[in-house]
């Protein structure tokens, strides 16, 4: 064999090491393809007026983007990435709508697989029992919870999320009217996205057994 061809050789076998091992990374978030900064503005939506968010006060990460993002999961599927306060909504070829999160305190995260069994335009609020016997105050809201409004914890869209035996999980993916908590652990356990983002994620969710959700600790 002539040197060439031998480094050519060298060459053909680093690059398809390379290439098995980018390929079998699972869930690595690449390049951004597209921001999409200039949409925190006020919006009105149904007789609501959601505020402005001062988007420069929130770290571009955390910015609603488009990724480039390598998964086994098919379009469709949401993944929630405590750790990195991201949700991913994969999309065809490798790519992913990318969102910034607020995720539960600790020892009040949630793990596993669920499906979203339906989603709601500015739900109620129902706090849990263990949530009032922690904040008696809540109490009031424990019968018919509190109405829709931009003061509301699920803000303006909540997706509510079952388990494979169609039980809710009390788990929820859902607006927020505080900005500020995105990339924060600072909730009661439900996973928190700018009221912007969860009118957008709420858009291109279709309810039903097919509307997988992992969420990874």
């Amino acid at each position: 064999m002539t040197p060439r061809f031998l480094l050519t050789l060298a060459g053909m076998i680093t690059a398809l090491a390379l290439a098995g091992c980018s390929s079998s990374q699972e869930g690595v978030s690449g390049t951004t393809t597209q921001i999409f900064t200039s949409e925190y503005g006020s919006v009105k939506d149904a007789g609501y007026r959601i505020p402005a968010v001062p988007i420069s006060k929130v770290k571009d990460r955390y910015h609603r983007q488009i990724v480039s993002y390598r998964t086994r999961e098919k379009p469709g599927t949401i993944i929630v990435d405590t750790p990195n306060r991201y949700l991913y909504f994969v999309l065809p070829g490798r790519k992913a709508v990318r969102y910034g999160i607020g995720v539960g305190k600790a020892g009040f995260a949630w793990e596993g697989e669920a499906y979203i069994a339906w989603k709601q335009a500015w739900p109620k609020w129902t706090p849990p029992k263990e949530m009032i016997e922690r904040k008696p105050e809540l109490a009031r809201y424990g019968k018919d919870g509190m109405k829709p409004g931009l003061s509301n914890p699920l803000g303006a869209r909540a997706l509510y999320l079952f388990n494979e035996d169609g039980e809710d999980t009390l788990f929820r993916l859902h607006g927020t009217p505080e900005w500020n908590s995105i990339g924060t652990a600072a909730s009661s356990g439900c996973i928190r996205l700018m009221n912007q983002d969860i009118i957008d994620l709420y858009d291109r969710v279709r309810p039903g057994r097919g509307a997988k959700v992992v969420v990874k600790q």
